[in-house]
């Protein structure tokens, strides 16, 4: 027998909200300021419940702006070499904020 889902309501609302934030920028690409406006209210919903977000979700969301990270619309995608490591570099370009992450094919992220 499965588990039972603790908030299922919450967590459909999360994804209502991701989805409609895809759909708004998807149809009008200028209306950031709504598809701001839902991802924060999506990350207000995940912190008041204390709710983890898958971290796909995570990653496409600027913690400084709230905005959608969608690359060349909202944010560059940078390849960096720092000695040995290669990173995958997400600057927002509306407030600036950068997202740093391993592209090392054999990394594996800790779920």
């Amino acid at each position: 027998m499965s588990a039972q889902v603790k908030d299922k309501a919450a967590f459909q609302r999360l994804s209502f909200l991701y989805q409609a934030v895809h759909w708004v920028l998807a149809q009008n690409p200028e209306n950031q300021e709504l598809a701001r406006f839902y991802c924060h209210v999506q990350c207000s919903i995940s912190h008041r419940l204390i709710l983890r977000q898958d971290l796909s979700v995570k990653r496409t969301i600027c913690k400084s702006c709230s905005a959608l990270l969608v690359p060349d619309v909202s944010s560059m995608v940078l390849q960096r070499r720092c000695r040995s490591c290669h990173w995958m570099v997400v600057p927002c370009l509306r407030c600036g904020q950068t997202k740093r992450f391993p592209s090392n094919p054999a990394y594996k992220l800790w779920v």
